[in-house]
């Protein structure tokens, strides 16, 4: 989620988060969690705290945790946790908080900090620490960027409504799966592919009563209230207020409207590099593929991995579908928040020459794609630029590849466990005539 003056509210907070609890947690192995506590005619704990976890963050900053994107600013995970530390003097009450936890903590069961399950126990108490503090930070920095008073408590409802609005996204695209419930947000019985599913490219097209019909659904499909039917307060006057939800949506849509436009402006400015940098990886490619398959001659036993796969990613062009399927899949992918001729376009990404392509022929490219998720992770150098959500940089998630195949998510698994054991019974097959005979 993007909002103006924001830096923690985006994909890269998970990351940013669990680095925070492992360097606290070393910072109080160094110096004990009970001198937590204030005590006369010492450093103050919070000084010391900020110091240690400064130190802490900079002996792992080339970590490929810290190193990785933190946000689509260009903030790094590592430099997201050292801004979020040193926000902690200037906004102490929650590090005030936190003694008051461990104390609290310490008065129930004494020296927790020595059993053996007190790192889950201090690494959540931190967790709630920094989380308040983010959205704090971000709050205050919302409100200088807009003129609008913000407050943490309004930045989680924007996180829920976000939320919310993916989950409904992804019960629309998955539709056949689950007309029940895309049935009651709607409002109505379903008959046939509802024109909701098409109409949702964005957050900004989600409507307020969705978000309300939603939460109403997921006791009944979930198991567990929905944020607007328990019995906290923090979203109680929402559920009656859909024009607040529905300006609330607008905001967040807006901004990111606006910053996928500066963002797209960027990379036009770079096109030139970015093709050269295509051309690069085609052709290194393609001269792995005549390495692996001159080495495969040789081998008296062959494993598939990475570089027999990799084989498989070099462009090359393949037969368009007629018009009606591309505007089936184009409706698809928008509303899987996919590029509309994402499915196009990744097809012509591929090669069919190459070895692997041929044993997965009769595999759907969801489904090569989820295979190579599996064998070589989200993000390789390999993968052509059109096989990317160009959100996350990284192939698509199982659950969009299964919606684009119209397949549920334990059958995509099934036909990707599959094809994969096809490549490795074929690659088998392959090196059997170099094998060492058995006597």
């Amino acid at each position: 989620m993007r909002l103006p003056g924001t830096r923690y509210q985006e994909h890269g907070w998970e990351q940013v988060r669990k680095l925070l609890g492992h360097c606290s947690l070393q910072v109080f192995r160094q110096f004990g969690a009970q001198d937590i506590a204030d005590r006369p005619g010492e450093p103050a704990p919070l000084e010391r705290y900020v110091e240690a976890m400064a130190l802490a963050l900079h002996a792992v900053v080339r970590s490929a945790r810290a190193e990785a994107p933190g946000n689509s600013y260009g903030d790094s995970v590592g430099e997201l946790a050292l801004s979020l530390v040193l926000e902690l003097p200037v906004h102490a009450s929650f590090w005030v908080g936190l003694q008051n936890a461990i104390g609290v903590e310490q008065e129930r069961a004494g020296a927790f900090w020595l059993d053996g399950g007190a790192d889950g126990i201090l690494r959540k108490k931190v967790n709630d620490m920094f989380a308040g503090l983010r959205d704090k930070v971000d709050a205050d920095s919302l409100t200088v960027a807009t003129g609008r008073n913000c407050s943490p408590n309004k930045i989680y409802t924007y996180r829920m409504l976000d939320t919310a609005y993916r989950e409904i996204e992804s019960l629309f695209a998955g539709w056949q799966q689950h007309s029940a419930q895309v049935g009651a947000i709607l409002g109505r019985e379903l008959e046939g592919m509802p024109i909701e599913v098409r109409r949702l490219k964005s957050i900004a097209d989600c409507e307020a009563g969705w978000i309300i019909r939603w939460s109403a659904t997921l006791e009944r499909f979930g198991g567990a209230p929905g944020p607007l039917d328990t019995r906290s307060k923090r979203f109680a006057s929402l559920k009656n207020s859909p024009e607040k939800i529905a300006a609330m949506l607008a905001d967040i849509g807006d901004y990111e409207q606006l910053s996928a436009n500066l963002d797209s402006a960027e990379s036009w400015q770079g096109e030139d590099d970015v093709a050269a940098l295509w051309l690069e990886d085609y052709w290194r490619v393609l001269d792995e593929s005549v390495q692996q398959e001159a080495a495969s001659e040789d081998e008296e036993v062959a494993t598939p991995g990475a570089a027999a796969i990799a084989i498989a990613v070099a462009p090359g062009p393949v037969a368009c579908p007629d018009a009606a399927q591309l505007d089936a899949e184009r409706a698809l992918a928008s509303a899987l928040s996919l590029p509309p001729r994402y499915l196009e376009l990744a097809r012509a990404a591929q090669d069919g020459a190459s070895w692997a392509a041929q044993v997965m022929a009769e595999v759907s490219l969801p489904i090569r794609l989820a295979v190579y998720q599996k064998l070589l992770g989200a993000m390789d150098d390999s993968y052509p630029e059109d096989w990317l959500d160009p959100q996350t940089a990284a192939l698509p998630s199982l659950q969009q590849l299964a919606a684009l195949d119209r397949i549920s998510m334990p059958t995509l698994r099934k036909r990707r466990n599959e094809a994969i054991d096809t490549l490795y019974a074929a690659n088998a097959a392959k090196a059997a005539p170099h094998g060492r005979s058995s006597n």
